[in-house]
């Protein structure tokens, strides 16, 4: 079984390190003359999904836009899920999910068990509850050659108040989250391959600012923030510096706000500026 660190590099080898979210917005789908329904997000996921497969390797739908219709969304966001998957993209549930012991556990069956219905590729998790809380989410992961992204540091300016605090070590939060998933990292990853643990660190975070350092080993870097939020691709190098060729820049509004007409056109537009060849 090959590993989800290992499946991201082959996936950003091939297609380039942009990812497409999937996140229909309100005002999106009256842009794209749809329902604000779980209907009309259903199709929504559905043509991204199409205009995605063979442009990129990644996508990440943002379950929150699903959830807010209740059942009906969850069971579009099922359809989304499998469509996306069977159309061999890496997909990555961005829950944000947190909690302790038997919870967060069941969270991480939700999402990375092989025949859920919720079944993905990865799914977010939020650290802040300590990085203990997500053993069992990390085990179900390596089990069945899953990913999962931590929390780690974000662009929003609110993060300041817990991301950016010094702990009696002198490292930041986000220093030490990053520091404690690599060394899980070193002990789990055969040598010369990636990591499956990812951590999320925006694209328009200060590296400085954020006390963060380069880690080793390799492991994915999901980058929320490129287009819309401010971070562009020619950036991707200087700001993730050696690390650069794992992160998996995220774009949503930039590319959804096409129109389904003109989508496949605009993802393989923005695809092209985060290829290496």
């Amino acid at each position: 079984m090959t590993s989800f660190g290992e499946r991201v590099r082959a996936a950003l080898a091939t297609y380039g390190q942009l990812c497409v979210g999937i996140d229909p917005h309100p005002h999106l789908l009256a842009e794209w003359g749809v329902d604000a329904a779980a209907a009309g997000a259903r199709e929504f996921g559905l043509r991204v999904v199409e205009a995605a497969a063979g442009r990129v390797g990644v996508v990440k739908p943002q379950v929150s836009f699903f959830e807010r219709y209740g059942s009906a969304g969850f069971a579009a966001l099922e359809d989304v899920l499998a469509a996306a998957r069977a159309a061999e993209l890496l997909v990555i549930a961005d829950a944000k999910r947190g909690d302790i012991g038997s919870t967060m556990d069941a969270y991480g069956e939700a999402w990375l068990t092989p025949g859920s219905p919720l079944e993905a590729d990865a799914l977010t998790a939020n650290p802040f509850l300590g990085i203990g809380t997500l053993e069992g989410t990390f085990a179900v992961a390596e089990r069945h050659g899953k990913g999962v992204f931590v929390l780690a540091a974000t662009s929003n300016p609110d993060a300041r108040t817990a991301q950016r605090a010094v702990l009696p070590s002198g490292e930041t939060v986000s220093a030490a989250i990053v520091r404690e998933i690599s060394e899980r990292n070193a002990r789990t990853t055969p040598e010369g391959e990636w990591g499956s643990v990812g951590v999320v660190i925006g694209g328009t975070v200060d590296w400085a600012d954020a006390g963060l350092t380069p880690f080793s080993p390799v492991a994915p870097i999901l980058g929320p923030g490129f287009g819309h939020q401010g971070a562009e691709a020619h950036q991707l190098r200087a700001r993730f510096g050696g690390l650069a060729e794992a992160v998996i820049a995220s774009e949503s509004r930039s590319i959804l706000a096409a129109g389904p007409d003109r989508l496949a056109a605009r993802i393989s537009e923005r695809a092209l500026l985060y290829r290496g060849d």
